[in-house]
């Protein structure tokens, strides 16, 4: 059985956008790019066209992937969303106790870091769940040669 993943709904509905658009638009630029490059001849030679079939192989990779992870989906209830502990949806204040950054994540099931996402299958996201305002979650650090790292948690928002 696939592992469900918790989304709220405005990241569901990113996912299907980017999902669409790679579908439509990805697809019809590969689709023009390796016309242009056909019609340069012998394509044993052609070094554009093998870029745009590494470029169209990658892209393909990017949609099942998308599909998988939208096929798995379990949409978050936003209006049951408590802040009384940390669990998937809420945004996270969290001090790093070693290196004294604070930082704000949002708890969800996929996402990207860069986007301030935390995933909850993360060392850091696993070690946060359940935790109210003031508790501390520890965890292996998986770059930092088994350090155990310490967040305490600050605040607990919707």
């Amino acid at each position: 059985m696939d592992k469900q993943t918790v989304l709220t709904q405005e990241r569901y509905d990113e996912l299907l956008e980017q999902l669409k658009k790679l579908r439509t638009i990805g697809r019809d630029d590969i689709a023009e790019k390796l016309r242009v490059a056909r019609s340069y001849g012998d394509l044993s030679e052609n070094a554009e066209y093998n870029e745009t079939m590494d470029e169209q192989a990658k892209m393909e990779a990017q949609i099942s992937k998308l599909e998988e992870e939208l096929r798995n989906v379990t949409i978050l209830d936003e209006t049951s969303v408590t802040t009384d502990v940390v669990h998937v949806g809420v945004y996270v204040k969290a001090k790093d106790l070693v290196y004294g950054d604070i930082e704000t994540f949002q708890i969800l099931g996929t996402g990207r870091l860069e986007d301030g996402v935390l995933l909850d299958t993360s060392p850091l996201g696993k070690a946060l769940l359940g935790k109210g305002v003031g508790e501390i979650a520890e965890f292996y650090s998986p770059t930092g040669n088994g350090k155990i790292l310490r967040y305490e948690v600050l605040e607990i928002t919707k």
